[in-house]
């Protein structure tokens, strides 16, 4: 049965949305949240397709078109037809969120090397970045609109001590300057922000040790962790005609941290 949307959650009805790495975490919360707000949407996965599946199958039930591709973004042959598929299968694509990232925090990456580590991470969160976002970025300019989001990081631009910190700056300064390098690329027609997480409750946060809560804490003057839901509203908002004269801003969602 079609759920009629709220007249306050209509903001993107017509549109057609992609989030890349949304089977879980921050990924799904967006995805999830530009549905309601009315738009059709893309869901991206490399290898968790049952998750996938799921995630569309939560979008269907709101009363959206939802479509599920799989991509190995560490793959450069596969950047093109993702978006190919995308574009294709939906009509046309307004909203390109890519929110894909290597996690070497939980799962196997901290088993990788500092080099293996270093490698993943520049070939997802910043070649795939750059490679996806510039060719539906030439397709946008050329349909006359689009919004494109990009993830960094609240502490990317002042450092943090650790391996796992180092490896991360890198290649967020590297999305952050890009992201801001290609809004003045795709202006006017085509806007492009960056949104910069702090501590978001994801697989990692659910299990930090009471050391990593409490540095949580006494870091964040909002006193809490972020949950996935607060960067998926952000985007909500970036994505929408309200935020129409932003471009190439890298807003941190952090809790009022300062960095």
């Amino acid at each position: 049965m079609t759920q009629i949307l709220p007249t306050q959650f209509a903001a993107l009805s017509g549109m057609a949305a992609a989030v890349t790495g949304s089977s879980s975490g921050i990924g799904r919360a967006i995805a999830l949240e530009l549905a309601r707000a009315g738009a059709d949407v893309a869901i991206h996965c490399r290898s968790s397709v049952a998750q996938a599946e799921a995630v569309a199958a939560e979008i269907r039930e709101i009363g959206r078109r939802a479509i599920v591709v799989v991509a190995d973004l560490s793959c450069p042959a596969q950047h093109v037809p993702l978006v190919e598929q995308v574009w294709n299968q939906l009509g046309s694509c307004q909203i390109w969120v890519h929110n894909a990232g290597v996690d070497l925090l939980t799962g196997d990456g901290p088993q990788l090397s500092y080099p293996e580590k270093l490698q993943k991470l520049l070939a997802v969160d910043v070649t795939s970045t750059v490679a996806v976002t510039r060719e539906i970025g030439r397709r946008m300019q050329a349909a006359g609109r689009g919004v494109i989001l990009t993830i960094g990081w609240d502490q990317a631009d002042r450092g943090m001590g650790g391996d796992s910190a180092e490896l991360f700056s890198t290649a967020k300064n590297a999305v952050m300057g890009y992201t801001r390098s290609l809004a003045l690329s795709l202006a006017p027609t085509v806007r492009v922000n960056c949104i910069a997480p702090g501590w978001i409750r994801t697989a990692w946060g659910d299990q930090a040790s009471e050391i990593w809560q409490e540095r949580v804490r006494r870091e964040t003057p909002l006193e809490r962790w972020g949950e996935p839901e607060d960067i998926a509203k952000l985007a909500r908002f970036l994505v929408s005609d309200e935020a129409s004269y932003l471009t190439g801003q890298v807003i941190n969602a952090n809790g009022g941290a300062v960095r």
